[in-house]
């Protein structure tokens, strides 16, 4: 009988190992084959005289056989439900490889591949699968433009095709044996930490499939709630921001530092706009990685030109950080969970689980669209048992969306240690 393994992880590999059902089925066997060679033997031993019993035996034995295929038959059914399984939670499992368009990139990429000295004594894995985002069979004909390419040669101006798998959680992507598109930045990129607040110059900066072919005509964009004209350091409001209020909803670094009681080192910005949270913690020596997509505008890079660290990461892949690792998260404005309570209920407990204990979660003026997201949203909170240290809501006018106001929450609460 075959092993039936389910690999369900999130690492950068997913390992095939032996399951308990497979160990199941060996000692039932075993355990048919030790019956039966016992009923035989007691039936081989029984006088000729008890023809009699010998018959009840026989009968009694074949009944008992008849019930072993039974059980046998209801295993393999299983095992084969099992792997059906297997193949229906595994993304790459799902994905047609027979097609004519499939790559031989993507076949080789999705190989097995087979631990050399077979089975490992400390994991007990056999095998190495390399990690690709479940829904990518969802855009199999995106996906496999995306690994069409030339193996050791450039790889295809094709960023808004990765983005766009990204986008319909095709993530993580799949690995590629490409020269990704190179720009001389050699003497244009500013020491730190001046760079923090100087805009990066317009040839550093991979325009490709971007409507904006200049960071003068992202000035004045509004991108998403968190990035309405942040593109400009000099002129705007973006150099102000975290450093002065413009409504009780607008902490201060300064204050939500002090609040931490001067443990704050590391930190992750969720959904940060163009870095400007990141570079105020930097003035102030605390690391802060910024996650980000490309979307409308060069978000990573312009983030990286200011000496900080972008984070390319959708808002539904689960964070690549160890538990309990920062002391400090903010989740910005945007972050509405599309609607949904159990998608941002997924969201708030990532948040938790990489926050350490005693490290402060800032909602930074989450907009509440009515009473029931608000009631929603206090709910989850209240879940946690953070101690709320700052709790605010007012109104705020969505000047991206419906031009209302709206109530929004702003809040710095602790996480407590769990026993």
């Amino acid at each position: 009988m075959g092993s039936v393994s389910l690999k369900i992880g999130d690492g950068t590999a997913r390992f095939k190992s032996s399951t308990v059902c497979s160990s199941g089925v060996n000692i039932l066997m075993i355990f048919s084959v030790i019956t039966t060679n016992l009923f035989a033997l007691y039936a081989f031993s029984s006088s000729t005289k008890d023809l009699h019993n010998h018959h009840l035996l026989h009968k009694n034995f074949s009944l008992i056989s008849e019930q072993v295929t039974l059980i046998l038959r209801e295993i393999d059914l299983s095992q084969k439900k099992l792997a059906q399984m297997e193949k229906d939670l595994l993304g790459y499992e799902s994905i047609d490889l027979s097609r004519n368009n499939t790559s031989n990139e993507l076949k080789l990429f999705l190989h097995r591949h087979h631990l050399p000295l077979g089975k490992d004594s400390k994991t007990g894995i056999t095998e190495m699968v390399s990690s690709v985002g479940h829904s990518c069979d969802k855009s199999s004909d995106l996906l496999y433009q995306y690994m069409n390419y030339k193996v050791s040669g450039p790889c295809p101006n094709d960023l808004s095709v990765a983005q766009k798998l990204v986008l319909k959680g095709c993530e993580p992507l799949p690995r590629r044996r490409c020269f990704s598109k190179t720009i001389s930045k050699v003497g244009l990129l500013r020491p730190f930490p001046t760079s923090l607040w100087e805009p990066p110059v317009n040839n550093t900066v991979n325009w490709s499939g971007l409507g904006c072919k200049s960071f003068e005509c992202l000035k004045g964009k509004k991108l998403s709630r968190e990035c309405i004209g942040c593109f400009d350091l000099v002129n705007g409001y973006e150099n102000q921001r975290f450093v002065k209020s413009r409504s009780k909803n607008d902490f201060l670094v300064d204050d939500v530092l002090t609040l931490g009681g001067g443990g704050i080192r590391i930190g992750l910005d969720v959904g940060g706009g163009s870095g400007s949270f990141g570079a105020v913690m930097a003035e102030r020596n605390v690391t802060v990685v910024t996650t980000t997509l490309n979307v409308g505008a060069p978000f990573s890079e312009f983030i990286a030109a200011r000496g900080l660290f972008p984070l390319y990461l959708s808002l539904d892949h689960r964070f690549p950080f160890y538990d309990n690792v920062f002391d400090l998260v903010r989740a910005a404005s945007g972050l509405d969970g599309g609607g949904r309570h159990e998608k941002l209920e997924f969201f708030m407990f990532d948040i938790d689980r990489v926050l350490r204990p005693g490290g402060l979660l800032w909602l930074d003026n989450f907009y509440c669209v009515d009473e029931e997201k608000k009631r929603v949203l206090t709910r989850l909170i209240e879940r946690f048992g953070y101690k709320k240290l700052k709790w605010v809501v007012g109104e705020k006018v969505d000047s991206l969306g419906s031009g209302k106001s709206q109530a929004v929450l702003s809040a710095v609460l602790q996480k407590h240690v769990r026993v």
